[in-house]
């Protein structure tokens, strides 16, 4: 069985970022006192000055880091700096990338971790992968920790673009196939499903798809939206493995990001929600179900809008089994023809016009 290990905290509130030592002073004694680094980068540093000046000033002996890049090569020499320079508290403020490096940097480091997301694009906030560039344009995803807390600002993240909200909705949509493959992989003997695990991703995908609830901009959304994102991200923790919420969709995603990224640069909830159509068409489950669910929403799915042709769109799906090459899904059982994937194409710029 695989050991596993949540959060000490998950706080959704506003003005959060304000009120850290406080919140943690239970899990880590003492916080304030601590020498702490804060992983961001430049741009959320011009916009969010007044906010990280705050959480500064609340830490003394602390230090700011700014990323260029997530890259592997950036994550060590991050954890580098922690350990020699005996940093005991790390606070990755920030989106996917930022807090995929601070995960990584901190796991390799031994170092303690909140997460203080700036977005809720996707399940990275709470899951035990951080995606870091290796050579070329490759991203691969790296085993790592969960954060020891997961503070949410509502005020932020309320304020973020529209098209990040969905995303973090697409990537919860996105449960639907990818709980079909895992369930699949398991019947052909490539995979063993954890059936806790398997049910905390389910509650995650059900909690936004029986939602009556389709105002985005409000604490309550946020708080459902985050649970059912730190659902997903705890449910790969508990399995030991991404496949709770990675399938064919997501490999559909892996190669847009591998093989076109010159031409396409689709949010990463977007891309998986856009490959649970075609997975679930391939796996001849309820395509109703995840075509009212992307409609209801209004996340953008239609690939033309993203600058996806149809020979990007074909050759994204026969090249995405290859980016994970262990992992068995539907594609490894469906007819990859470009006659069917043209067909696919055109369904889909129909279906979501």
């Amino acid at each position: 069985m695989n050991q596993f290990r949540l959060p000490y905290h998950l706080i959704v509130d506003e003005g959060i970022f304000g009120r850290i030592p406080d919140v943690m002073e239970d899990v880590i004694p003492g916080i304030a006192s601590k020498k702490m680094i804060l992983v961001t980068e430049e741009n959320l540093k011009s916009l969010f000055d007044g906010i990280l000046s705050g959480i500064r000033e609340d830490f003394p002996d602390s230090e700011e880091y700014l990323i260029k890049e997530a890259s592997y090569d950036n994550a060590v020499a991050l954890a580098k700096y922690i350990s020699m320079n005996d940093i005991k508290v790390v606070i990755g403020f920030g989106g996917g990338t930022v807090l995929d490096l601070a995960k990584f940097a901190a796991f390799v480091s031994k170092t303690q971790l909140i997460s203080l997301p700036t977005t809720l694009s996707n399940d990275s906030l709470a899951s035990p992968v951080a995606v870091l560039g290796t050579e070329g344009r490759v991203r691969k995803s790296f085993n790592c920790t969960i954060p020891d807390a997961i503070l949410v600002d509502a005020n932020i993240i309320m304020s973020a673009p529209t098209r990040q909200i969905l995303a973090g909705i697409g990537d919860t949509v996105s449960k639907y196939t990818a709980l079909n493959d895992w369930k699949l992989a398991h019947t052909k003997g490539k995979s063993y499903v954890d059936d806790f695990a398997y049910m905390i991703s389910k509650m995650a995908f059900n909690s936004l798809a029986y939602s009556s609830d389709k105002d985005l901009k409000t604490v309550d959304f946020i708080k459902r939206l985050t649970q059912a994102l730190v659902m997903g991200g705890l449910a790969m923790e508990i399995a030991g493995e991404s496949r709770p919420s990675s399938g064919s969709e997501h490999l559909f995603c892996h190669s847009l990001e591998e093989n076109y990224a010159d031409a396409v640069n689709v949010p990463h909830g977007i891309a998986v929600a856009m490959g649970s159509y075609g997975a679930c068409k391939f796996q001849k489950r309820n395509l109703a179900k995840i075509t009212r669910i992307i409609k209801e929403y209004g996340i953008p799915v239609r690939p033309s809008e993203w600058n996806i042709s149809e020979e990007i769109f074909i050759g994204a799906w026969q090249k995405a089994a290859a980016t994970r090459k262990d992992r068995y899904t539907i594609l490894n059982e469906t007819d990859l023809s470009d006659d069917t994937l043209r067909k696919l194409y055109h369904e889909m710029e129909e279906v979501f016009a």
